[in-house]
């Protein structure tokens, strides 16, 4: 793969409800600070990826916007729906193919919609809409099926918030920075069994934004580039009787590509510190499986041993 790297970031702070900005307020700032973070100016960007979703922005084609404060007048656009991640791997192949540097900028206010409501229509319209689904309550599916195939404790998931939330705290930006303990997880409100409370992420409102850039224009930047050595993406089946929601078959094979296009033959001596999604506390152990940092089912007692803690062998989030 070609050099590309990461040289410029900007988010905002994460909120409960920003009531006094609306999503251009969010988008400019980021897309400031991330120019400002790597010394560009926007005659320095020639491509750009706004990230948003129809539905939480409550508008069609909600991404025109914001492309005027994302700098994205006379410059190449694209769009992805709703997903930050994908997002920035869109990005990286934009300046794969030959763009010299891509912004990209992430928003939502997730206290502007009904998140169940608007996550229900994610599913399948004709088998499984109507059943209810959603983001919580297909998450507690998946949750139940991890633990029971594997004998995965609450307790163990909890010990994912307690420790994630106390991280919060060395994190000007985060939304929910806390001391909490494992009764507190347990003791706190049944969202959808076995996921409580303090084991689901809050419902927020903020913006983030990366540049990305090929050597040339990375050599160029104030900051020392973040060299992209591995990448890659992989989905699986749709419907989710069609998967073993206890096996991320998904994420194995995306990280066994980006394993090998950066050389990692073992993920565990060679990676200092992950940062993975984690919408509810049983996701993080199931991603560390997904990701070879342990073997299936063992990702709750790796949590449990202290080895993912902040002075633990392997940092997560």
């Amino acid at each position: 793969m070609e050099n590309i790297a990461i040289v410029g970031v900007g988010q905002t702070t994460y909120e409960r409800r920003k009531k006094d900005e609306i999503f251009y307020d969010m988008v400019y700032e980021v897309t400031r600070k991330a120019l400002d973070d790597a010394g560009y100016t926007l005659d320095d960007i020639d491509s750009v990826v706004t990230i948003s979703n129809d539905f939480w922005d409550g508008r069609t084609i909600s991404c025109m916007a914001v492309q005027e404060a994302a700098g994205a007048h006379d410059k190449n656009v694209s769009t992805v729906e709703g997903d930050g991640t994908f997002g920035a791997f869109y990005a990286a192949m934009r300046v794969l193919g030959g763009c010299k540097t891509t912004l990209v900028v992430a928003h939502s206010k997730g206290s502007e919609g009904n998140s169940s409501i608007i996550t229900n229509g994610l599913f399948d319209p004709v088998y499984h809409r109507s059943l209810g689904l959603d983001a919580v309550s297909s998450s507690a599916m998946q949750a139940n099926a991890y633990m029971n195939k594997y004998g995965i404790t609450e307790e163990q998931c909890a010990l994912v918030s307690v420790k994630n939330h106390g991280n919060a705290k060395n994190n000007p930006y985060a939304q929910l920075p806390m001391d909490i303990t494992v009764d507190d997880v347990m003791a706190s409100r049944k969202i959808s069994d076995p996921l409580k409370l303090l084991d689901c992420s809050p419902i927020s409102d903020g913006a983030a934004a990366v540049i990305i850039a090929n050597e040339e224009y990375a050599g160029k930047a104030k900051t020392k580039p973040v060299w992209i050595k591995g990448i890659a993406h992989c989905a699986e089946a749709y419907f989710l009787g069609d998967r073993d929601m206890a096996d991320p078959i998904a994420l194995k094979n995306a990280a066994k590509r980006a394993y090998a296009m950066a050389g990692i033959k073992d993920p565990l001596k060679e990676i200092d510190v992950v940062e993975l999604y984690d919408a509810f506390s049983y996701m993080e152990p199931l991603w560390l499986e997904g990701l070879r940092f342990c073997e299936a089912g063992q990702g709750g007692k790796m949590t449990e041993s202290g080895a993912t803690a902040v002075n633990g062998s392997l940092p997560v989030n």
